[in-house]
């Protein structure tokens, strides 16, 4: 299974994309995602077996593509998103624990 770059088409295994996402927004249930390879910056949406990739409007992603991944799990936490694949697992915690922890 290769998750796809939006911007250059580079693929990468889970957890090489998963390891580059950051930033995860409670409130909207988005996660920020960096192309290791080109620097570009998408949004998604992590549901259950599939990533939703979309453009953000009003305050939603309105969601155009969809990669399907069998076996993806998430998980909301307080300041946090897990996300888990087979025995892997991924943490992507929000921005307010970032800075939070940064004092």
């Amino acid at each position: 299974m290769l998750i796809p770059c939006f911007g250059c088409e580079s693929r990468f295994r889970p957890d090489e994309y998963f390891r580059a996402c950051h930033d995860y927004n409670r409130g909207t249930d988005l996660v920020a995602w960096t192309c290791p390879r080109c620097g570009n910056q998408d949004e998604l949406r992590v549901f259950p077996g599939e990533l939703g990739f979309g453009y953000s409007r009003e305050g939603r992603l309105d969601i155009c593509d969809r990669v399907r991944i069998p076996g993806l799990r998430r998980r909301r936490q307080d300041l946090r998103l897990d996300i888990s694949l087979d025995e892997e697992a991924w943490r992507v915690s929000s921005r307010l624990r970032q800075l939070a922890g940064a004092h």
